[in-house]
């Protein structure tokens, strides 16, 4: 099974991760945000996404309202939330 970048699966039995279900950090569409900010944000607070990472997260960001950048345990999808809001990033609330 493969993942995407930023996402950790650690599965255990029922399907479920060993840390509990994955949580989503969702950053939204805003209009005070570059292309290049968001991409540096991104690269700067997310493990494996680099500036061309961040760049095509931006991309689907503009082009769908949203996006997805991150999945996995509670507590870092806490954490990545709260530094890319402190990077000034539009975010959706934390989902399961």
């Amino acid at each position: 099974m493969s993942s995407s970048p930023g996402t950790i699966e650690r599965r255990g039995a029922g399907g479920r991760t060993d840390l509990g279900p994955p949580w989503r950090v969702i950053v939204l569409n805003d209009d005070h945000n570059t292309f290049e900010g968001v991409a540096r944000s991104l690269a700067t607070v997310l493990p494996g996404v680099d500036y061309a990472g961040g760049m095509a997260f931006a991309n689907r960001i503009h082009k769908s309202g949203q996006a997805i950048v991150w999945t996995g345990h509670q507590e870092l999808a806490e954490l990545y939330h709260e530094l890319l809001s402190a990077q000034g990033l539009t975010m959706a609330p934390l989902e399961q």
